[in-house]
C-alpha cells in the first residue's frame, strides 16, 4: 500500500507542476496548492512504511521522469535520445529502489497510540 502512496504523489506531483507554470486565476492557483498538500501527503503516509529516503528519491526520480515526458507530449517541449537515455536510467533506478525495498511490518497487535 505504501507503493500506491508513492506512486499518486508523483502523479499528483505532475499535476502541481504544470500547475505552477501555467495558474493564472485564483480557482487554477487554489487547485495547485490543493494538489501540492494531496501529493504531500501522500509521501508522509508512504513514510510511515517505507524508509524516507527511499521515498524521496523514487517520488523526485518518477515525478522528474513523469513531467519531462508531459512537457514533451502535451506542451510541445524539444527532445532528445539522449534524454530519453536519461529517463530511461531514472526509471530504471526507481524500479531497481522498489524491487530492493521492503515495507515495515506493523505487529499485528499494535494499537495506534501504544
Amino acid at each position: 500500500m505504501a507503493w500506491l502512496f508513492v506512486l499518486g504523489a508523483a502523479i499528483i506531483e505532475v499535476f502541481w507542476v504544470v500547475g505552477l507554470k501555467h495558474s493564472d486565476s485564483f480557482l487554477d492557483w487554489s487547485g495547485t496548492v490543493a494538489a501540492i498538500i494531496l501529493s504531500f501527503y501522500f509521501i508522509v503516509k508512504a513514510c510511515e512504511k517505507l524508509p524516507a529516503g527511499t521515498v524521496y528519491a523514487v517520488f523526485t526520480g518518477s515525478g522528474a521522469a513523469a513531467i519531462v515526458l508531459v512537457d514533451y507530449l502535451v506542451f510541445e517541449a524539444a527532445f532528445s535520445w539522449q534524454q530519453l537515455v536519461f529517463i530511461g536510467l531514472i526509471i530504471t533506478g526507481v524500479i531497481g529502489i522498489k524491487v530492493t525495498t521492503e515495507e515495515q511490518e506493523e505487529p499485528a497487535h499494535a494499537e495506534k497510540g501504544e
